[in-house]
């Protein structure tokens, strides 16, 4: 590339736009670039001027012109790696070409004018003659230069990875569309494709009009003749008349051909072969390699036939479609959409409302999708039939093949299944029995019980169970006939419930009466109590009870409740109320913390009608040494973890006194004994 000073740069910049033509010839473009073999040279005796998109080169952000003028691009892959070499070798050479190689590997070829990570390496020296890549290179892109500075004009050779796909782009930046020749060799990668070109398939339309073979590789469009002459074929019916491949019309080469036939093939078994045509060769891949004469395909031609429906697809639960398959593919447009090509028939009455082909490709599927009014409900054998439908026919093939009406295919429903049970109670004093039942029917093979959540499951039809605690109880039930399945769940109410109960006051003061609140659940028909203060009563509420101090001590009182319900069955309670010997709040005047269980601690007693209780101790210095907020706290006599000294201490107590709601001051001295 011929590289100016900014300002002549400029000059040229617009003179060779201004010329520059779209790029339209094959391989001028990245998308349609040559195939690359790399045992040959290649020649371009003329290179068309035109230009597209500018291009980025690594480390030569000089504002210089670099663009893809006047290109031809190279395609090919490395089948085994090491180095790349090759020379690019002007027809003139006063004439300046450059280079720019890219690893377009898993990615479109245009991305070569967007993706700046995928560059290589390149060379573009203004320097005339030959370029390229060898090992004694420079390890670097040059950029652009005038020709008087003879800048190096060979990168040296980039390492090639296996299995990656790469794009030479060479760039005549001389005007003079005189060419080139391109020759790879010096470098140890290898770019030439090692598979033999062979035929792979052949395959024929509906009519056998033509005949479509597949290669089993890219093959030189060049070397197709146009008139079918590579081919031969065993039958005298018909003769070969053409070969095309639409590929040929954007690529150098192609891995489909298409060949005429001079009329359609009747049903048969057909050889066709490999011969050298008219070109006086076979195919030939990239590399000039030629599919070897007499390599041979074989094929089929059928008789076309109707295409019978197969089967429907097994159905689950409650199914509200079906889906029916057939042998071959069935065009969908051909399928009509309210469903009238088929009829429905089974123990119970069904229509048929739409259907459509499922995963249509090109207008093609072997499945078909028909929506019924409802769901089947009721097990048995139903059968959809083949008639024609609203469209005037029944369905066709891709090959025109029509079904015959009156075509049908089965499929085995199954009943749907119920859930719901019944029970009946046997009620008892000691447990209740609940015997639970289910009716079965529509083949059911499976009933799982859970009650009350439990971890474990039961599995009989009709199971019985025993119940001890008489609240409400919760069955769950999910039965099943390998099909269709169902959850039925019942809420189960006892009326026998007897559980007798009350509220006491836990705690009182001598002379206070305790009050009695029932709590007894159940249908209850007679209350017995027994109040353990020599009273006793039959009524569902009780008076209030006194119950006498005992001569300076604490004692329980134990109150019993019996009930009995309309059933007869009977429960008991008995709870215990502290009876206290004093509520009057008062503050030892000394005691010994010496762990003897006498004495040990200073706190306020008889404190059981106090509340908001606060409890300080100070020493003789007035230093607090314990405070406390209930009759639970008690000082023990130490300070800060050590015992105190024996003497004296003040102690203050407030508290609200709670039978009058009023608050309580009380202060005075304790002496600590050792």
């Amino acid at each position: 590339m011929c590289k100016h000073l900014i300002v002549l740069f400029l000059i040229a910049t617009f003179s060779s736009v201004a010329l520059a033509q779209p790029c339209t010839t094959l391989g001028q473009t990245p998308e349609t670039a040559f195939p690359v073999c790399g045992t040959s040279t290649f020649t371009q005796n003329n290179v068309p001027i035109c230009r597209t998109q500018d291009l980025f080169v690594p480390g030569c952000q000089d504002g210089a012109d670099y663009a893809n003028k006047n290109p031809f691009w190279y395609r090919f892959t490395c089948y085994q790696a090491g180095t790349l070499s090759f020379v690019i070798t002007p027809k003139d050479l006063g004439d300046d070409y450059d280079w720019q190689l890219y690893d377009i590997t898993g990615l479109p070829a245009g991305d070569v004018f967007t993706n700046r990570n995928i560059i290589v390496t390149g060379n573009w020296s203004g320097s005339y003659g030959t370029t390229g890549a060898s090992s004694s290179g420079v390890n670097y892109i040059q950029c652009a230069s005038i020709p008087s500075d003879n800048r190096p004009r060979f990168a040296q050779s980039p390492n090639l990875i296996l299995g990656h796909t790469y794009i030479l782009l060479i760039s005549h930046f001389t005007d003079s569309q005189s060419g080139y020749d391109l020759n790879f060799s010096g470098g140890t990668a290898i770019i030439t494709d090692p598979k033999l070109p062979l035929l792979d398939s052949a395959t024929i339309p509906c009519d056998a009009s033509e005949i479509r073979i597949t290669l089993n590789k890219d093959m030189k469009c060049s070397s197709v003749a146009t008139n079918g002459s590579d081919f031969s074929i065993n039958t005298s019916a018909a003769t070969i008349t053409g070969a095309s491949s639409t590929s040929c019309s954007s690529s150098f080469d192609t891995k489909s051909l298409v060949l005429s036939l001079s009329n359609p093939l009747p049903p048969g078994t057909y050889t066709i072969k490999a011969k050298a045509g008219s070109d006086a060769n076979t195919i030939l891949d990239n590399c000039d390699r030629q599919i070897p004469v007499g390599d041979s395909l074989t094929f089929i031609v059928t008789a076309i036939l109707p295409i019978p429906m197969d089967s429907i697809v097994p159905v689950a639960c409650e199914p509200d479609s079906l889906i029916l398959v057939f042998t071959k593919e069935i065009r969908c447009n051909s399928i009509a959409a309210d469903g009238s090509d088929f009829m429905i028939s089974g123990p119970e009455s069904l229509t048929i409302t739409g259907a459509n082909g499922i995963n249509c490709v090109n207008g093609l599927s072997k499945k078909i999708k028909i929506a019924l009014n409802k769901k089947i409900q009721t097990g048995g054998l139903y059968r959809v039939t083949l008639v024609v439908g609203s469209d005037g026919s029944t369905v066709v093939g891709n090959c025109g093949e029509v079904t015959p009406a009156g075509s049908f295919v089965s499929v085995m429903a199954s009943d749907t299944v119920n859930a719901d049970f019944t029970y009946s109670i046997i009620l008892g004093c000691a447990e209740n029995v609940v015997q639970y039942n289910h009716q079965g029917g529509n083949n059911i093979k499976s009933w799982i019980w859970n009650f009350d959540r439990s971890s474990t499951n039961r599995t009989e039809q009709n199971p019985v169970v025993r119940y001890t605690d008489y609240r409400i109880k919760n069955a769950f039930l999910t039965v099943s006939n390998g099909i269709c399945k169902d959850t039925s769940s019942q809420s189960i109410f006892f009326d026998n419930l007897v559980e007798a109960n009350f509220d006491v006051t836990p705690l009182i003061c001598p002379d206070k009466p305790a009050t009695f609140t029932n709590t007894t659940v159940g249908r209850i028909v007679n209350y017995n109590w027994n109040f353990g203060n020599g009273q006793s009563s039959n009524l569902k509420d009780p008076p209030t009870q006194l119950y006498m101090a005992n001569n300076r001590s604490d004692y329980f009182a134990r109150p019993q409740l019996i009930v009995t319900n309309d059933y007869n069955c009977k429960d008991t309670i008995i709870k215990n109320i502290k009876v206290v010997f004093s509520c009057f709040v008062a503050v030892p005047t000394a005691f010994t913390p010496n762990g003897d269980g006498l004495n040990d601690f200073l706190y306020p007693l008889g404190a059981y009608s106090a509340t908001d209780i606060q409890f300080s101790v100070f020493d003789r210095f007035g230093n607090r040494v314990f405070t406390g907020n209930s009759n639970l706290n008690k000082w023990d006599g130490t300070y800060k973890g050590q015992p105190a000294s024996a003497g004296a201490y003040v102690w203050m107590l407030k508290y609200v006194n709670l039978e009058t709601n009023l608050p309580q001051f009380l202060k005075g001295t304790s002496l600590l004994i050792r």
